[in-house]
C-alpha cells in the first residue's frame, strides 16, 4: 500500500535559469509529447535550447546534473498545460522550483508530483541567484513548514497558495496514496450501496 509522503522542505544544490516567460515548449518540445509513458522525457527537456546553445545551455552543465532545486525568474512554466513540463523537469532529477512566479497550470502540475513552486521577492530571487553563482555547492533549504529558503547566510520568505503548501505538508498531493490509504473505507462504503448489493428488479435493469 502507498504510504502518505509529506513534503516538510526540500534541500539540496540549487542552479539558476535566467530568463522570463519560458514556456513548456521550451520546457519540453511538443515532439516528445507522443509518448505513452514520461519514462526518457527528462534527457530531452530544453531539447532546443540546448541544441541552439551546442553545449552551453544550463542543462548540459555538471552542476545542473547534480541539483535537485531549480531557480527561475518570472512566469515560468508559461504556454500550453502540458502535464509533460514537471514531469521532464522531475525525471532530470529537480525536487522543487524558487522563482519570481509560475504561470497557474504548472505550479497546480507540480503539486499533483510532490514537486513545491515557492515564490519569492525579486531582489531575494537575485541574490539567491548570485550566491549560487559565486558558491554552487552551498546547499539550498526550502522550508515548507517555515515558509522560508535559506542558502548559507541568505535567508528570504516564500510565498506559495496555501492549498497547495496544505496539501505538500499533510501528503494529500498524491491522489494515488490517499485513495489507497482509504481502501478499506471506501470498499466497506460500496458494499451498503444498493447497486452493489443487489436490489429488486436491479439485475433486470442492468442486463
Amino acid at each position: 500500500m502507498n504510504e502518505i509522503r509529506r513534503i516538510l522542505e526540500v534541500a539540496g544544490k540549487a542552479c539558476f535559469l535566467p530568463g522570463d516567460d519560458i514556456d513548456t515548449d521550451r520546457i519540453i518540445p511538443a515532439r516528445f509529447l507522443k509518448a505513452i509513458t514520461f519514462t526518457g522525457l527528462g534527457e530531452h527537456a530544453f531539447a532546443d535550447d540546448r541544441a541552439a546553445a551546442r553545449g552551453a545551455h544550463l542543462f548540459d552543465q555538471h552542476v545542473t546534473s547534480q541539483a535537485s532545486i531549480l531557480v527561475v525568474e518570472r512566469n515560468f512554466g508559461c504556454g500550453s498545460s502540458r502535464e509533460h513540463a514537471p514531469q521532464a523537469l522531475m525525471r532530470y532529477g529537480f525536487q522543487a522550483f524558487v522563482g519570481v512566479s509560475f504561470a497557474e497550470i504548472f505550479a497546480g502540475n507540480c503539486t499533483a508530483l510532490g514537486l513545491p513552486c515557492v515564490r519569492c521577492r525579486p531582489a531575494d530571487v537575485a541574490a539567491l541567484a548570485a550566491t549560487l553563482a559565486g558558491h554552487p555547492d552551498v546547499p539550498v533549504v526550502i522550508s515548507l513548514s517555515d515558509k522560508v529558503v535559506r542558502c548559507g547566510e541568505l535567508s528570504c520568505a516564500l510565498e506559495m497558495p496555501e492549498g497547495q503548501r496544505a496539501q505538500l505538508l499533510d501528503g494529500t498531493w498524491d491522489a494515488t496514496a490517499v485513495l489507497l490509504q482509504a481502501a478499506d473505507r471506501t470498499a466497506a462504503l460500496a458494499a451498503g450501496l444498493p447497486y452493489m448489493s443487489g436490489f429488486a428488479g436491479g439485475e433486470d435493469h442492468l442486463a
